[in-house]
């Protein structure tokens, strides 16, 4: 039987935590006087270091998801999060993991920033994982598998079968990146966190939350492997000022539930339209809040679109998305323009 404690790097599991000043007194009272931690005395409303275990906007998000608060870490974007994934799990020049193009552009980036050989099992119909493949190529040195679900830049989710087979199938950490999940009629895998020990689900605020500049990414795993993720992540990661804006946010949740219902209504009227588009050859169909679109010519309707002053992603250049552009939901009038422009290129 697979041991978490066996996948981790054995550097890391020696190592001891930096003890900030923050962590080694909790208690907090405006009758104290605290000069331990070289702060600047004058209050500024931010003088102080920020909490760096998050404490209020974990005990917000567990609430609302009915997730431990221990099985929870925070990071400064889910780009973090995912890099120290990387480190715990990783040994450089040495462990591969397994990515699944086309798919998020910051696996490939981090494993080449941590030295880690990447291993391409390209999606095969419907853009769902080969999980055949997938389960043959790992090798003892697969430490982890990414499923980003749903996916950037297919907008799809994968089939639920399909994913709990490759949880219980492979040697390693599962991260499933669950970035689009609010926009999808499937559930978060949250929910059977406790059943696999090699689990991990990504979330983020940049999304349904619409608070990409905050930069708040979500990790949600087992005790053991939030605790181990804990040991290396800098002691201050999350400032003052995102956790503030998110707690507000977490705490308003008719507000954010409104604003998914509404980018799901847009979204579909705006794959109605788009199906009206001379220039469009086919919608795919979409569980995130953008869409992919495949045109008779992807570079020629993205410079004409540009020059127009319609900013779009051209992803022609990735696995199976040969001529397909993406398109984020935009407001009414965003998405009014953009068909409108269609129609003229």
């Amino acid at each position: 039987m697979m041991e978490i404690k066996d996948l981790i790097r054995e550097n890391i599991k020696s190592l001891e935590a930096y003890s900030s000043a923050r962590d080694e007194f909790k208690a907090m009272s405006s009758e104290f006087v605290f000069i331990d931690a070289n702060e600047n005395p004058f209050d500024t409303g931010f003088n102080r270091y920020p909490d760096p275990q998050q404490n209020l906007v974990k005990e917000a998000l567990s609430k609302i998801k009915g997730i431990s608060k221990e099985q929870i870490l925070l990071g400064n974007g889910s780009d973090e999060v995912l890099d120290l994934i990387f480190r715990v799990f990783c040994e450089p020049r040495e462990d591969n993991v397994i990515v699944l193009p086309p798919t998020y552009g910051m696996y490939e980036v981090l494993a080449n920033t941590n030295a880690i050989e990447l291993v391409n099992i390209p999606l095969v119909e419907n853009f769902q994982p080969n999980v055949k493949e997938i389960i043959k190529v790992q090798d003892a040195k697969t430490k982890v598998l990414f499923l980003c679900s749903p996916n950037n830049p297919t907008a799809n989710s994968f089939d639920a079968s399909r994913i709990e087979t490759l949880i219980k199938e492979f040697n390693g950490i599962v991260v499933i990146d669950e970035a689009y999940i609010d926009f999808s009629i499937e559930d978060s895998w949250l929910g059977r966190l406790d059943e696999f020990p090699n689990l991990i689900v990504t979330q983020t605020l940049s999304k349904a939350y619409g608070l990409a500049a905050i930069r708040l990414g979500i990790c949600y795993a087992s005790k053991e492997i939030i605790s181990i993720l804990n040991k290396i992540k800098p002691p201050y990661n999350v400032n003052q000022l995102t956790q503030d804006v998110a707690l507000q946010s977490i705490l308003n949740q008719e507000k954010v539930k409104n604003d998914i219902t509404a980018i799901i209504s847009e979204r579909n009227q705006l794959i109605r339209d788009l199906e009206n588009v001379e220039i469009v050859e086919k919608v795919y169909s979409s569980d995130a809040n953008f869409l992919l679109v495949q045109v008779d010519d992807a570079n020629l309707r993205y410079k004409q679109l540009v020059k127009l002053g319609i900013i779009v992603r051209n992803r022609t250049t990735q696995t199976l998305c040969n001529n397909c552009l993406r398109f984020t939901v935009g407001t009414p009038d965003e998405n009014k323009k953009l068909i409108n422009t269609l129609k003229l290129v």
